[in-house]
């Protein structure tokens, strides 16, 4: 059975499940789900699990993300983005270039963001866009985010729309709204601004170099078996025979790592591990003196084993 990570370049206009039912039918499995959502104005990196790698996709949920963007400086929309429409405008000839160089640098690090209120976050169980949609006026609460770092390459000025067009790099934690960032900034050099294109070029240590277009999967579908994936987004550990036989069954072996050290494995963040012909065999915590399976994966990947907790496929759609 097929089973691994697709890496696809989303194309903008399409949402993340329109991917998932398009690699559904390219993959011939309803088993197929996504390691977060991308907006469908944007583009870029979209990581896909097929079948029994889906139990991998809630290790690449938490992990950071690239993005580049460009950022409207004068105008504020109801998304936060393009597609959204212009609730105000102001005239951006003071705002120079120092200005905007501060208040880049004021979002950058730990911050505070309100997500943006049409936003796939729930109130009361209904997404906030729909409430937004129907005409209510949604308040969400800030959360922490971290951006790792915000960057501007160029800064352009339109005089006729009196509107700053920047193209920037941001690299953040899972969570951040690139949108709401761009909102924040506008807001911050009293103009208002929004977001008019975004490319995610990494997920992890997944980047757009191995990102294939829907066209190109449909004449060949690329996909990262398990035990490569795992190996780049996991540490790794390498097991001898016997140890490779005793996870295999669920039991216990000796730690990777020493209790408490910043090298110990965790369950929400385990080692891949790998038998000597280099498949993966499980997913590992570290507990004390012994490394318990969080995952276990029978021979060949061939599916996780009935004697080891499994952990729920994130974005399984």
């Amino acid at each position: 059975m097929l089973s691994g990570l697709v890496i696809v370049d989303k194309p903008q206009g399409w949402t993340s499940h329109d991917v998932v039912g398009r690699m559904r039918r390219l993959a011939g499995t309803r088993k197929v789900g996504h390691a977060g959502t991308l907006d469908p104005m944007a583009t870029g990196v979209l990581v896909v699990g097929i079948n029994k790698a889906t139990r991998l996709l809630t290790y690449i949920v938490g992990t950071s993300k690239t993005y580049t963007a460009t950022i409207r400086l004068g105008q504020s929309t109801v998304t936060d983005d393009a597609e959204g429409d212009v609730t105000a405008t102001a005239g951006t000839s003071a705002v120079g270039e120092q200005a905007i160089h501060d208040g880049v640098a004021a979002l950058t690090g730990q911050i505070q963001q309100v997500p943006s209120s049409v936003s796939a976050i729930k109130v009361n169980g209904e997404r906030a866009y729909a409430r937004v949609r129907s005409g209510e006026e949604v308040k969400l609460a800030a959360r922490p985010v971290t951006i790792h770092r915000f960057e501007v390459h160029s800064i352009s000025r339109d005089a006729g729309a009196d509107v700053v067009d920047l193209d920037v790099t941001v690299e953040c934690s899972s969570g951040t709204y690139i949108r709401a960032l761009a909102r924040d900034l506008g807001n911050a050099l009293g103009v208002g601004g929004h977001l008019t294109a975004l490319r995610r070029t990494h997920v992890g240590p997944y980047s757009l170099d191995q990102a294939r277009t829907l066209e190109q999967l449909a004449e060949e579908l690329n996909v990262l078996d398990m035990s490569e994936a795992a190996r780049a987004l996991m540490p790794n550990r390498e097991l001898s025979p016997e140890e490779t036989t005793e996870i295999s069954f669920g039991r216990r072996i000796a730690a990777g790592a020493a209790p408490g050290s910043p090298d110990a494995a965790t369950a929400e963040h385990p080692a891949a591990a790998f038998a000597p012909d280099g498949n993966l065999v499980a997913l590992l915590a570290d507990a004390g003196s012994f490394a318990k399976p969080v995952l276990v994966f029978a021979p060949g990947n061939g599916g996780p084993s009935n004697g080891a907790p499994g952990t729920g496929a994130s974005g399984v759609a």
